[in-house]
């Protein structure tokens, strides 16, 4: 199974032949953000599922206390680029609002159930980002 460096490394080598399915039938899309301090690109594989015309993901880290740095940087500056499999795209990312949240939650929680215990583990709404293309 790929993590991290070398998951995004293979996927960006092989346009998502190697690293857009994952574990537990979930699919991988590469995001990658602009660093808020250090003004650099990041890039972040990240479970997605569509919605409509448009991608979830989920800004869990695992029920941390604190928002994944990746989900920081796109707050600051919600143009980001993103990859599925071999399409690269520009997006707008925004977080869902309060009226969309619950069915996107249930969305996103479907495919990976983890979310909704990393959501007990933290007094923090983890945020779900909606990417949209630009």
């Amino acid at each position: 199974m790929l993590f991290g460096k070398e998951h995004v490394e293979r996927y960006e080598a092989t346009d998502g032949e190697e690293g857009y399915h994952w574990e537990k039938g979930t699919t991988i899309l590469l995001l990658h953000t602009t660093g808020r301090k250090s003004g650099r690109d990041h890039t972040h594989p990240l479970i997605y599922r569509d919605w409509d015309d448009k991608y979830l993901v989920v800004a869990s880290k695992g029920g941390a206390p604190e928002h994944p740095a990746w989900y920081l940087n796109l707050v600051e500056q919600p143009d980001v680029r993103v990859q599925i499999r071999g399409e690269k795209f520009a997006a707008k990312a925004h977080d869902a609002d309060a009226d969309e949240r619950p069915a996107m939650w249930a969305h996103m929680v479907e495919v990976w159930p983890d979310y909704a215990e990393y959501q007990k583990k933290t007094d923090r709404e983890i945020p779900i980002v909606v990417l949209e293309r630009a």
